[in-house]
């Protein structure tokens, strides 16, 4: 293709290669079809057949859409792809699910009608993918990560004449980045519970663990955490535990030391912030905000756990 040419996507063809070529596709079939059935398979075996697929997909030379990548090859890889960012996200693997949200991204470039297929069942999961990594952004408070993927998102809609608003799995990241920068933790609370997430993968988020991947109760403590810090000279070690959403008052010393927090004779000193001048009006103003903000679902909280 001469230097300069736009990719042409109508060059694409539905015609397999060689043998060999035809062979790799019917593993790749065969592996995303048992990747489809393996909820309840071992980590370590979904981590195998995702590695034998891809390897697969490299012999098809289909990691990278081209001009000459048959449609249902084209077809094949991106849902391989898409089942492994779904797949990483239950296995709790951040890092992988970037991955491949990263090797999606030239097929979601590619329009639909190149992948010649009329059938619902093979749609793609774009927008899924899309809202949970628009999720993992927000829970590792990358913020301009977050609104740089989502005027991107929303440019490409205005060029089609329609809006995100519609879309449950771009909504739903979206309006929890606008309750935190409210303040609404409450509302952010709420929307985390299971019965609140558009899909099990979201809900992943919402589970309190040690695992790697982040989950939304630690931004909301983060959040509280730097609220508090501004409205308080000190608090009460049993009252942080309700606030700061702690299992423990031991939890909380922990969590104090690790922002360099004083822990003193039962009570947390938050450090003086440099610029702590502020009116006996404006320290009661921002800690009514705390508070209105906090309490409620610090109770509600109290009666789950």
């Amino acid at each position: 293709m001469p230097k300069g040419t736009p990719f042409n996507y109508n060059l694409i063809t539905s015609t397999f290669g060689p043998q060999e070529d035809a062979m790799s596709t019917s593993k790749v079939s065969d592996i995303l079809s048992q990747l489809q059935n393996s909820s309840s398979s071992p980590p370590q075996k979904i981590t195998s057949l995702l590695s034998s697929a891809k390897r697969e997909l490299l012999t098809l030379d289909a990691l990278l859409p081209r001009p000459t990548t048959p449609s249902p090859v084209l077809l094949l890889a991106r849902q391989t792809l898409e089942t492994g960012a779904l797949l990483s996200i239950r296995l709790q693997q951040p890092d992988a699910f970037t991955r491949y949200y990263q090797q999606l991204l030239p097929f979601y470039e590619i329009p639909d009608s190149s992948y010649q297929t009329s059938t619902n069942d093979l749609k793609s999961q774009r927008s899924k993918v899309t809202g949970l990594y628009l999720l993992l952004l927000l829970t590792k408070g990358d913020y301009a990560g977050f609104h740089t993927v989502l005027e991107g998102l929303e440019v490409e809609q205005a060029g089609k004449g329609k809006g995100l608003e519609g879309d449950e799995f771009i909504s739903y990241p979206v309006k929890l980045e606008r309750w935190l920068m409210e303040g609404s933790y409450d509302r952010v609370w709420g929307a985390t519970k299971r019965d609140g997430v558009p899909s099990e993968e979201f809900g992943v988020f919402s589970e309190v663990s040690q695992l790697p991947i982040p989950v939304l109760i630690g931004t909301i403590r983060d959040e509280i955490a730097s609220c508090s810090e501004k409205a308080y000279p000190s608090l009460p070690i049993a009252n942080a535990k309700n606030l700061l959403f702690l299992e423990s008052e031991g939890s909380v010393v922990g969590f104090a030391q690790g922002r360099g927090w004083v822990v003193k004779d039962g009570r947390i000193y938050f450090p003086q912030q440099q610029d702590d001048m502020r009116t006996e009006k404006e320290i009661l103003v921002a800690s009514g905000q705390v508070i209105e903000n906090t309490i409620g679902y610090a109770r509600e909280l109290e009666t789950i756990v």
